[in-house]
């Protein structure tokens, strides 16, 4: 059993309870850890893992094309789709961070982490 960790990617998203939110956007920062139980066998094989690109790719594609008001909705549509890729992932980890928040206040960002 090993994880894959993918740290601090960035996209743009159109997410938001507030309707300024989902018209004009904000950036998000997103790790994923994936939890696999594979038993890697030493050969240098990508059948001996799984792809990170397709995570990536994944997550990309959620992204663009949700309309959450949650940010916790979208850690939950990530972890359920990973999920849904392959019998050996065993858990998957996001920490979603919002780096800005239409609140009065100074801070860097928001952030939730969701396990499932």
């Amino acid at each position: 059993m090993y994880k894959i960790k993918i740290n601090n990617m960035k996209f743009r998203a159109h997410i938001g309870v507030l309707s300024e939110e989902k018209i004009l956007g904000q950036n998000l920062e997103i790790d994923i850890i994936v939890e696999t139980n594979f038993d890697f066998s030493g050969k240098d094989e990508l059948a001996e893992t799984l792809s990170y690109v397709d995570f990536y790719e994944l997550i990309k594609n959620i992204i663009s094309q949700s309309k959450a008001d949650l940010i916790e909705s979208l850690a939950f549509d990530i972890i359920k789709s990973i999920k849904a890729t392959t019998s050996k992932i065993t858990a998957v980890e996001v920490h979603l961070r919002k780096l800005a928040v239409p609140i009065e206040g100074i801070f860097d960002s928001v952030e939730i982490e969701m396990r499932g």
